[in-house]
């Protein structure tokens, strides 16, 4: 490495540290460098092109994957997020996301792991560990304090010095300290003034006090600088090949205002990186363990089964006996088109994707009637037309004729594609064209009005055989908004009553455009409200059970745009209610990345919260309702029971700056205001068997050095074998020092059949008695440990003394 940087010139080395393109870096054969391919990954690795003919495994959302408490099962998840990376070219994953939920209204949240640090520095480290055994770098993000989406790019969030240590930072500084990353991203938004791809927070206590030794990439856009960038421990801009460096970045060398020490070490980073994923010359670290289609749907089924919480279970009402169904309906706008993940830049295209209406009917055969009904629609926005709808004009087959041009009206590229959402990032065929064009034989059953539109940034024309639908140059607001959240124009055009029509859709856009993106959208007529909603209650009150599934979508939780609402999109309340009125054996499947308000919650037989639960969430779901496996998952959450609640934190900046004045209190931590209780507490989750905390043993001393070591005995005292979380909180009722109402201190798996006794190890770290006051602290004292099945439940404590 040292030899390769010593081989470089100034102009070569400052060439490195700025992407050649969207998911590149620049590659420099002189020294045996390749480049290296860089690819959003938290749940699913979608490699250079979002492409629906390269398609990726989904994964579990990163809440659904906390919600298993399962470090073991991460790292799993990990090594095969590293399979798919290196089948698809890719060397460094942009993940884990280890943001925490300060604010349920965060659109983010479902792609981080929790509220709590212990949890979510456990979880991620886990998952950096399977990448990197693997040979894949991991990129931990965002680095610090981007838990919102409002304003991201020039926000300035406040933070004290305490509650970053201890609470904001903490799950950053546990996954270097213990995983050793090899990237680490820096985020968008400012703390305490300043911009964090020029923070000194990189240095310390990042390079400094946790000895990170990785490279720093900045958030796609977010370095904004020269010389602040420059002079601070940013090392990679991305995307490329234009940037705040490049030539202006010599000029800084040259004058002396950057000194080369500074470019140097940055070069080193980016080699060290290079080394350790095989791209400069030797093979690199890790090995990549043997991957099968069906050892990889299998774990993601268990994923997805794992990370089930069963929040409600009146009467023992699950799991359901297979033997007594003769009808069952399947009812909620979820339940037969699933949403396995959320939107944004961790959004893949999916291999496949199993429904909970197709997982039913796949467990329960033949010998069960199955009917369905959305009873509501939920989608605001446009829907990207089905391929099989189209028919391509030139042969017949199925799909899309796709067209670019180069600007002397010249054929760069044609070619058939099976999906109307479509997006080239830094591609090299639009690098040679100026428009693209799509052109398709549609034919809609029945015909009639039909809303027919495109969503995208840029110049548009839209046709329907000779009538213009759409002819608009549409703004766009940044340089991330034509691929989260496109501007749409749509209009209502009547198809005939053989519902054909030949769309052509052009979009003009500058030769060497970084992004190319737009969806090509249509609507069939709104069933009326009350008529579908009337159609699932009586399907509901004929049937044994009625199954509902309701829940968020890609739309409303998404990278980009926070939550105004904890609200349920459309009338999925008054749906829950009507059918549960119409037949009380009603359980109720929430379908959402983070939580979502569950008014009704007293009212049903039980309620299941899935998450976005990754492409098997249709067979997991089965799974779980007949009992086949044990939903695991205990919330890493608190779920909210309303929205008046004070400890629902505002993601709005005031005057551009969000001030993080809850200080130590986020989540569970902070002590109820005005008398608001969740619905259900951090922590919380039930299963199909009981359990009975019977003993805790524990040390009278804190050791001064090393884990203390508390064994727990719990009885398994229910009819079946099962899995239990048992959870250990730390309190410190009589302290010098505020601090918040309990804290989590460590976690352990109990596993036992029934009436069988097993004893967990709960190793709690010295980290868990420290506070920072301008370095870590231990007050000496006593310190309550609370042992139970989540934060308000507690069966066992003990005392543990410090000092």
């Amino acid at each position: 490495m040292e030899s390769a940087l010593a081989r470089l010139d100034t102009q070569a080395k400052i060439r490195l540290l700025t992407g050649s393109g969207f998911w590149r870096t620049h590659a420099e054969p002189a020294v045996g460098l390749r480049a290296l391919v860089l690819s959003d990954g938290p749940a699913g690795v979608r490699g250079e092109r979002f492409d629906e003919r390269d398609p990726s495994a989904v994964l579990p959302s990163p809440t659904a994957v906390a919600a298993s408490w399962d470090p073991a099962l991460a790292r799993r998840l990990g090594g095969l997020l590293a399979a798919e990376a290196r089948s698809k070219g890719v060397d460094v994953v942009l993940g884990p996301t280890v943001n925490l939920h300060r604010s349920p209204y965060a659109g983010r949240n479902f792609e981080c792991y929790s509220e709590d640090p212990l949890l979510s520095g456990a979880m991620g480290a886990a998952t950096v560990a399977g990448l990197q055994a693997a040979g894949v770098a991991a990129t931990v993000k965002h680095y610090v304090g981007n838990d919102f989406e409002t304003d991201r790019y020039t926000v300035d969030v406040r933070i004290g010095a305490r509650a970053l240590r201890e609470v904001y930072a903490a799950p950053f500084e546990h996954i270097v300290r213990t995983a050793a990353p090899w990237a680490l991203m820096a985020a968008y938004n400012s703390v305490n003034g300043t911009t964090m791809t020029e923070s000194p927070l990189l240095d310390e206590p990042l390079r400094g006090e946790w000895g990170f030794d990785g490279l720093v990439v900045s958030d796609w856009f977010a370095a904004r600088s020269t010389e602040g960038a420059a002079l601070g421990s940013l090392d990679l801009a991305m995307p490329g090949p234009h940037g705040p460096w490049g030539d202006a970045l010599a000029a800084a060398v040259e004058a002396g205002r950057v000194p080369m020490k500074s470019v140097d070490a940055k070069v080193r980073n980016l080699l060290r990186l290079a080394a350790r994923v095989g791209a400069l010359g030797d093979p690199g670290e890790g090995t990549l363990p043997p991957h099968e289609p069906e050892d990889e749907r299998a774990l993601l089924r268990t994923a997805a089964v794992s990370g089930t919480v069963l929040v409600r279970n009146h009467d023992g009402f699950l799991p359901l006996s297979a033997e007594g169904l003769r009808r069952v309906a399947v009812l909620g706008p979820n339940a037969a088109t699933a949403r396995v993940q959320g939107g944004g830049s961790a959004t893949v295209q999916p291999r496949h994707t199993v429904s909970p209406l197709d997982g039913l009917r796949a467990a329960l055969g033949d010998g069960v009637e199955i009917t369905h009904e959305p009873g509501v629609r939920t989608r605001p926005r446009l829907p990207a037309l089905d391929h099989r709808h189209a028919t391509d004009p030139v042969t017949g087959a199925p799909g899309f004729r796709v067209r670019f041009h180069a600007p002397d009206g010249s054929l760069v590229l044609d070619e058939l594609r099976l999906s109307a959402r479509l997006l080239w990032l830094s591609d090299a065929i639009v690098q040679q064209a100026c428009a693209v064009e799509v052109e398709a034989d549609v034919r809609m059953p029945g015909g009639g009005p039909h809303r027919i539109g495109v969503a995208g940034s840029g110049r548009f024309r839209l046709t329907a055989d000779d009538t213009v639908l759409v002819d608009e140059d549409i703004a766009k607001d940044d340089p991330l908004s034509g691929i989260l959240h496109p501007p749409e124009r749509s209009t209502t055009h009547h198809l005939p009553a053989d519902g054909r029509v030949r769309l052509r859709l052009r979009h003009e856009f500058p030769t060497g455009a970084l992004v190319v993106g737009f969806l090509l959208g249509i609507e069939a007529p709104d069933t009326p409200a009350d008529e579908e909603m009337r159609r699932a209650v009586a399907l509901a009150a004929d049937a044994d059970v009625a199954v509902v599934v309701v829940g968020t979508n890609e739309e409303v939780e998404s990278e980009g745009v926070d939550r105004t609402t904890l609200v349920l999109p459309g009338a999925q309340d008054e749906l829950v209610r009507r059918v549960a009125a119409a037949n009380p054996r009603t359980v109720v499947v929430v379908n959402a990345g983070a939580p979502v308000l569950l008014p009704w919650r007293a009212e049903v037989g039980a309620v299941l919260l899935t998450w976005f639960p990754g492409q098997e969430f249709g067979h997991a779901l089965a799974d779980v309702l007949l009992g086949r496996s044990e939903p695991g998952g205990r919330l890493p959450v608190t779920w909210p029971a309303d929205e008046a609640s004070p400890a629902l934190r505002s993601t709005t900046p005031v005057g551009g700056v969000v001030a993080y004045g809850d200080d130590l209190d986020i989540g569970y931590r902070g002590r109820p205001a005005g008398g608001h209780r969740p619905a259900y507490p951090f922590g919380h989750g039930l299963g199909y068997t009981t359990w009975e905390y019977v003993a805790v043993s524990a040390p009278d001393d804190v050791p001064a050095d090393g884990d203390t070591v508390v064994h727990v005995t719990v009885r398994n005292t229910g009819p079946r074998h099962g899995r239990h979380t048992v959870q250990a909180y730390l309190r410190r009722e009589d302290s010098a020092v505020a601090r918040p109402a309990l804290w989590l201190a460590g976690f352990a798996t109990a596993e036992a059949a029934p009436g069988a006794e097993t004893t967990v190890d709960l190793r709690l770290a010295p980290r868990a008695f420290a506070h920072w006051a301008d370095g870590w602290q231990v007050e000496p004292g006593a310190f309550t440990l609370l042992i139970g099945d989540s934060a308000e439940a507690h069966a066992l404590s003990t005392t543990l003394r410090v000092g």
